[in-house]
């Protein structure tokens, strides 16, 4: 599938000075790429000097924040922004669509549906499950445990070759997606009767108890991403929130804090986006200081 259009934005001089910024560089995305996977080798590091004492657990927990931020690369590359290279932005999406549960395919599809149809309720794939409205479903949400049963439930209904979405765009799509969720449950697979037969718990230790503990820090950042913000046909720039957090959020984000200007035009790769932000600041309708600012507000709007 080809990436998507930009979204229109609501000034025309916007537009044009948005449009400067969209050229994408392999050098930009390896520096940030090499620049998570040192931060991931480093708390890799810790789970293995922590081994069999009471800092195993802290240690997975940080391993697991990095981990599950590699959404943000993989959203990047979904896009195919991350790198000027195709193949380059593949790659890295198939890799870590599948440590996350989230394959390429699969997530192209239904996250280019969210671009075209942001917080319409009736069409946008991320509000088919409804966001939460009482505390007991804000904590059930954070928790992560739904996210890992509706995933691990997709990707074998997709295998299956179950793929009734409306979102996907014709059937060569659909075939690329159960083959793909295939592909997927055959790595986990062997990962597995690896692990059995050599009695190892280095991927237990490594991955999936650290992406348990740290989902949660990933749903909250993703929760403040749209809730509240006005439903069509309010403007793109009132449609998402940008959230302006520290450099380190904003490092291990890939920049996606700016998430108006993302969805104002989703052609501008991650690097040019706080550029973005300098263009259309003052036409963007819903922010935040922080990531614990826009928990505290959404929190108090729960029941």
């Amino acid at each position: 599938m080809a990436e998507i259009d930009a979204t229109p934005v609501e000034h025309e001089n916007s537009a044009q000075a948005l449009k400067t910024l969209v050229t994408r560089s392999d050098a930009a995305g390896l520096m940030q790429l090499a620049g998570h996977l040192l931060l991931l080798a480093a708390t890799t590091a810790l789970i293995a000097v922590a081994h069999h004492s009471f800092w195993l657990w802290p240690a997975m927990f940080a391993h697991g924040v990095v981990l599950v931020f590699l959404f943000a690369p993989l959203h990047e590359t979904i896009h195919r922004t991350a790198f000027a290279a195709r193949w380059l932005n593949d790659a890295v999406a198939f890799v870590f669509g599948t440590i996350l549960v989230l394959p390429r395919e699969y997530f192209r599809a239904f996250h280019f549906a969210h671009h075209r149809h942001t917080q319409d309720p009736a069409r946008d794939p991320e509000l088919a499950s409804p966001r939460p409205a009482t505390r007991r479903q804000w904590l059930l949400y954070v928790s992560g445990l739904p996210y890992w049963y509706w995933q691990l439930r997709g990707l074998v209904t997709r295998a299956l070759g179950q793929v009734p979405e409306a979102f996907y765009g014709n059937d060569d799509q659909r075939r690329k997606v159960v083959a793909e969720s295939r592909l997927t449950l055959g790595v986990y697979g062997a990962i597995l009767t690896l692990s059995l037969v050599m009695t190892s718990d280095i991927a237990l230790r490594y991955w999936a108890l650290p992406v348990l503990l740290g989902q949660p820090m990933l749903r909250l950042y993703l929760l403040a991403e749209h809730w509240g913000c006005p439903f069509p046909p309010a403007p793109m720039l009132q449609r998402s929130r940008t959230t302006y957090t520290n450099g380190f959020v904003r490092f291990l984000a890939w920049n996606m804090p700016y998430h108006a200007e993302h969805h104002a035009n989703p052609a501008v790769p991650f690097h040019a986006l706080p550029q973005a932000n300098a263009l259309l600041a003052g036409e963007i309708g819903t922010t935040s200081p922080g990531y614990v600012a826009a928990s505290r507000w959404i929190i108090e709007r729960l029941t």
